[in-house]
């Protein structure tokens, strides 16, 4: 090839696009995920429920490892274990997350590729489900049976956490953008089902060169009321459970700080913590 048709070449050739080479669970944390603030809200809450110290966490659908990771980071004290059905995604939290702590810290986490429903592990004080992945189970049956599981899997004095969302316009087929520094962030409620309850979801992330990672996640879930659930801890033998409600700043936009409350109001779209004890 002569000097010529060799710049030609070079100049032709096609650069990726930025859909092609991102890295998918990398914007799923930087734009669903707080693990600082999760971590933060699960010490604080236990200890003003309890009087103690929180040490061992079981995260289920822990995914990543990031929120497990951020725990056993977070105290000396802290241990953890990850619960996911997905081997690859365990593979890239080891890789990526765990691998990132010290030796020591290495040492206190541990992950499970098991199911949640029939895992047996250590009792823990804090167990935790986040990212809505309970909706997963679609009947009262199903839900009932991991609540259960979940019940046997925390010490006598342990909690259960959960978050949840809601709102008139999560029952809305719709998309909503949030735009960050180097991509924008699509959460897609494809399509809901008034009737059976199903519900699916997608997450799409854009990028500045036009290209598209399309259905990067897909989500296949009943959308669960917070009565509904709170039902069915009680049915699974928890004595109680609380909610815990973000507050607004002056702006009426949600401040992060969540506390217990009795009653909610009815927001268009909200996202609140359960937590239930044995």
């Amino acid at each position: 090839m002569g000097k010529t048709r060799g710049a030609r070449y070079l100049k032709r050739k096609r650069q990726p696009k930025q859909a092609e080479i991102a890295d998918r669970h990398y914007l799923y944390e930087q734009s669903v995920q707080g693990v600082e603030h999760e971590a933060e809200f699960l010490a604080d809450t236990y200890r003003e429920i309890r009087g103690g110290e929180a040490t061992l966490l079981r995260e289920d659908f822990c995914g990543t490892t990031n929120a497990a990771c951020e725990w056993v980071r977070a105290d000396d004290r802290h241990r953890a274990i990850c619960v996911d059905l997905d081997a690859d995604v365990l593979a890239y939290g080891r890789d990526k997350h765990v691998a990132a702590l010290s030796p020591e810290a290495q040492r206190r986490i541990a992950l499970v590729n098991a199911d949640v429903l029939t895992v047996e592990t250590e009792p823990a004080d804090i167990l935790a489900a986040f990212n809505f992945s309970y909706f997963t189970f679609k009947t009262r049956e199903r839900l009932r049976e991991y609540f259960t599981a979940a019940r046997r899997a925390i010490k006598d004095d342990g909690l259960f956490f959960l978050d949840i969302y809601g709102g008139s316009e999560a029952y809305q087929e719709m998309e909503e953008e949030t735009v960050y520094d180097d991509f924008t962030y699509v959460w897609d409620q494809a399509s809901y089902d008034p009737v059976t309850g199903d519900y699916q979801c997608h997450i799409h992330f854009r990028f500045a060169d036009g290209s598209e990672m399309t259905q990067a996640f897909t989500y296949d879930w009943r959308l669960w009321s917070v009565p509904e659930v709170r039902e069915l801890l009680a049915e699974a033998g928890f004595s109680s459970s609380t909610v815990y409600w973000e507050g607004t700043d002056e702006d009426g936009e949600g401040d992060g700080v969540f506390t217990p409350v009795e009653r909610g109001e009815a927001d268009e779209a909200f996202v609140s913590y359960i937590v239930a004890h044995p």
